[in-house]
């Protein structure tokens, strides 16, 4: 999972770690900038995220601007990348043109998205003056599903689930909490994981994007046919899986929390696109949003234990402490959805246990 935080720095400079990478990226940028008309004396830093990647900027003499990806080979296999920025061109999306792809060394030359994402222009404490940015996402997300076939992207199958699941008692609780589970815990987790997995696993599949949040949709930006869509970045971790998935990672954000009640109005409003769009022919969702918004949590669940997985990952392997710093905010939608249900009952107690929480009394009753 990665996050492309794209904010414009002109004054940073590029620097190599590896001389002889630096030398074979000058060859092939001087390359580059006569076939594609660059300005390498432009080049600067646009953004890093999660992983090995890193983005670069470069202008060109049109006045515009192409990104560049470095993305060390044996760090990161680029090919998903370019398979899927392609099939999100054939659906109609506004995702980063391939220009050219050096294979070996893993540089690759993109059409630039603008520098604006959608989080950037996002008021948190005002949801419903970001009411229309998030219809034009779920058009965005729709488009993507209504393209989806069976057989082209990797299954999001019950073994990804499951190792995803798994980054949860690895990294966050054995890792960054320091818990060593007990025998009768561990038995709640694995039983409530198995259960997680098995009620995901029956939702229909689609295209799924894996990571479709504000912080990696894009401004409408530049000229042309799809200059007034949004943009989709970061898609390269895409899987052919639950229907369920990216509405409840653009609606549960890692990085940004909203109230019930509009969670609630754009997720029906999703529901009746993809209704109408033949996405929902589906046991009952058809008709009734409320099995289908249930299904979205239990979707949402398995994803806030991955990340939180993931963030613990991200600081304790890789140094990138701002991470765990939205940690809390998962915790918070762990405990939330497990509330709600009453077979989720049991790993809430684990959870209430390790976090140290007391859990608020009243009288909750579950839904089935």
């Amino acid at each position: 999972m990665s996050h492309s935080q794209h904010t414009p720095s002109a004054d940073s400079d590029v620097t190599w770690a590896d001389p002889q990478r630096q030398k074979a990226f000058a060859i092939w940028l001087a390359e580059q900038a006569e076939r594609q008309g660059l300005l390498p004396e432009t080049l600067r830093i646009a953004s890093a995220d999660a992983s090995f990647r890193r983005y670069l900027r470069v202008d060109t003499i049109q006045g515009d601007s192409r990104i560049v990806m470095d993305a060390p080979p044996d760090k990161e296999n680029s090919e998903p990348f370019v398979r899927i920025a392609a099939l999100m061109k054939g659906a109609g999306l506004n995702a980063p043109e391939v220009l050219d792809w050096h294979e070996a060394h893993g540089f690759m030359l993109l059409t630039d998205l603008g520098n604006a994402t959608m989080m950037s222009v996002i008021d948190a404490d005002r949801p419903q003056a970001s009411h229309g940015l998030y219809m034009e996402a779920i058009d965005t997300l729709v488009q993507w599903q209504l393209a989806s076939r069976p057989g082209v992207l990797p299954p999001y199958d019950a073994a990804l689930l499951n190792r995803e699941l798994g980054l949860f008692p690895d990294w966050y609780l054995g890792q960054h909490k320091k818990v060593p589970l007990e025998a009768k815990d561990k038995e709640t987790l694995e039983k409530t994981f198995a259960l997680i997995v098995q009620r995901n696993l029956a939702a229909p599949s689609v295209y799924v994007h894996r990571d479709f949040m504000p912080r990696n949709l894009m401004m409408p930006h530049g000229t042309g046919s799809q200059s007034q869509q949004l943009g989709v970045l970061d898609f390269q971790d895409a899987v052919y899986g639950p229907i369920t998935y990216d509405i409840a990672s653009l609606m549960r954000d890692a990085f940004l929390t909203w109230e019930e009640d509009f969670v609630l109005d754009i997720t029906i409003r999703y529901w009746e696109k993809a209704r109408k769009a033949g996405l929902m022919e589906f046991e009952d969702w058809h008709s009734d949003f409320g099995a289908f918004y249930r299904a979205v949590e239990w979707m949402g669940l398995q994803r806030h234990l991955k990340v939180a997985g993931i963030f613990a990952r991200l600081t304790l392997r890789d140094g990138k402490p701002k991470y765990l710093a939205d940690a809390p905010r998962f915790i918070q939608y762990i405990r939330k959805s497990c509330d709600r249900y009453r077979e989720l009952g049991p790993l809430l107690q684990v959870i209430e246990k390790i976090e140290g929480t007391t859990p608020q009394v009243g009288f909750a009753y579950g839904r089935m």
